[in-house]
């Protein structure tokens, strides 16, 4: 079917009162994965691809993002393309000739008033192209190249006043928070602060976005859609664990083996899996 756009995705996860999961694409493996996980849990869902992951392509991103539209566009799941965490202005304005329908820009790395200032060019320039735009305010902090953050330290926390404060200077469509979550966990044993969730919700117009869910347990999880509003949730890492996982098992009984479709082939199934139960977790979070 044809392409749907991330914030019409969200507006109705937000409308019905549930969630929707936005997975990291990587590889075409993983593009198929999100078709396919997405078509056997009956759900809408995001492909998302990072600056990293363009980084990882040679600094290009037109073929893996018209790898994983053309997945989309051949799934008879609805989904959307996103380009994620995205901190070059040059990759941004990429976005709108290869097929996305939303970035999320993050300029957290700089100041609040450098932030701001950024990100409302970015959100200026989206909306002209009509482009959803995503907005960080808080440290999740994990990803590849930033230093150890512990998630519940002083100050790396999304304020509520400085959050409504954001979204009114900036005109962002959603905000990334930072409640207790953090990017590349591999165990799921981070704990989130519902009630700081819920001010977050009361305080800003737009939908909340979860970074880091990888490391964030089941209950947690449905707990934050159904109960504080968070509203889309993003996944990543798990989906790397399951995949080296299953490629890994395979190439431990298959020692003489040299066939790549003979591993990826379990790997992309692997992914499929974990796709398919956050799928279930988060639509079916209902508030």
């Amino acid at each position: 079917m044809p392409l749907v756009s991330t914030g019409e995705l969200v507006s109705a996860a937000q409308a019905e009162g549930r969630g929707i999961a936005a997975f990291n694409v990587i590889t075409l493996e993983h593009a198929e994965a999100i078709a396919t996980g997405a078509e056997r849990a009956g759900a809408p869902a995001i492909l998302q691809i990072s600056e990293n992951a363009v980084k990882f392509h040679g600094g290009r991103l037109s073929a893996i993002a018209a790898a994983a539209a053309a997945v989309a566009r051949t799934s008879a799941a609805p989904l959307a393309l996103h380009l994620d965490h995205v901190e070059s202005v040059e990759l941004l304005h990429q976005a709108s000739d290869e097929g996305f329908g939303s970035v999320m820009f993050d300029a957290s790395k700089l100041s609040y008033e450098e932030n701001v200032r950024a990100t409302a060019e970015a959100v200026a320039w989206g909306h002209e192209r009509g482009i959803w735009i995503e907005a960080e305010l808080g440290k999740v902090g994990g990803k590849e190249g930033e230093a150890p953050l512990d998630a519940h330290a002083p100050g790396v926390r999304t304020d509520p006043a400085e959050a409504a404060a954001y979204v009114a200077a900036t005109g962002v469509d959603a905000l990334a928070v930072a409640v207790g979550s953090s990017h590349a966990m591999t165990e799921r044993t981070a704990a989130l602060d519902h009630a700081l969730i819920g001010r977050l919700r009361d305080a800003v117009p737009v939908p909340l976005v979860l970074h880091g869910s990888s490391g964030v347990p089941d209950e947690e999880i449905r707990q934050a859609v159904a109960s504080s509003g968070m509203v889309k949730i993003n996944v990543g890492t798990a989906l790397n664990t399951a995949f080296t996982g299953a490629v890994r098992a395979h190439l431990a009984e298959n020692t003489t083996g040299v066939d790549p479709r003979k591993y990826l082939a379990p790997g992309r199934e692997a992914m499929a899996a974990v796709i398919s139960h956050f799928l279930g977790l988060v639509s079916g979070a209902a508030r």
